[in-house]
């Protein structure tokens, strides 16, 4: 891989890629719809199959503004809540990734052949669009890398999931087995509420990115 000549880090981006706008526009029309009201005409059918689901708790109870499970059955539930501890799963990654970077904690070494160690690059979306971004080829390696666990690796390989987002395939346990039905509804709603969180806690950054400055435990955006 080859890479330019870092510019200074004191020089202030001022500009951001349409693309990165875009995003953050497309994750606050999803954020600004969860908060909106109620639709009037929602199932009530809906309302009665799902209100005892995982995650439904105070104070919103059984929320779906969108109407997205309006005569659903059990199969559009699941796909649903699929996606959502897997956007959470990621966007807690996200979180973590941003603090720790920022703290200064890089991975040691070089990133390249070039001698570009990992410090040397930018953090948040600096570090995939701008100036001092990684080569295109190490993008293009995140991005396959991502592509074969989304295929091969992150999903119920085995058709022994007992929920959706169980990816355990028979190998990985950590003594889930153990737990009883108690304790494994707890922690599987601890993770999607921690999921939700992160969701939000992520958009933040991004819109903090943007606008510049300093919060407390990430530090300079």
């Amino acid at each position: 891989l080859h890479r330019p000549p870092i510019r200074s880090r004191e020089t202030k981006l001022t500009s951001y890629p349409t693309m990165y706008k875009l995003a953050i526009a497309a994750l606050l029309a999803g954020s600004a719809a969860a908060f909106a009201p109620a639709q009037v005409g929602q199932s009530s059918t809906a309302l009665n199959a799902f209100e005892g689901e995982l995650g439904v708790q105070p104070p919103l109870g059984f929320f779906d503004p969108l109407g997205l499970l309006e005569d659903a059955d059990q199969e559009r539930f699941d796909r649903l809540r699929y996606v959502e501890v897997k956007h959470g799963r990621i966007c807690q990654l996200a979180f973590l990734g941003q603090i720790i970077t920022r703290a200064g904690i890089h991975l040691p070494g070089d990133i390249d052949y070039s001698g570009n160690s990992f410090d040397s690059f930018p953090n948040g979306w600096a570090a995939i669009a701008g100036p001092d971004a990684i080569p295109q080829g190490g993008l293009i390696q995140i991005i396959l890398f991502i592509g074969a666990l989304e295929l091969a690796v992150m999903k119920d390989v085995t058709g022994e999931a007992e929920f959706p987002g169980d990816f355990r395939n028979g190998s990985l346990d950590f003594g889930w087995d153990t737990f009883d039905e108690e304790t494994k509804l707890q922690k599987r709603g601890i993770e999607l509420n921690n999921g939700r969180a992160a969701m939000m806690g992520i958009l933040g950054l991004m819109m903090h990115e943007q606008l510049g400055g300093s919060i407390p435990l990430v530090g300079e955006m």
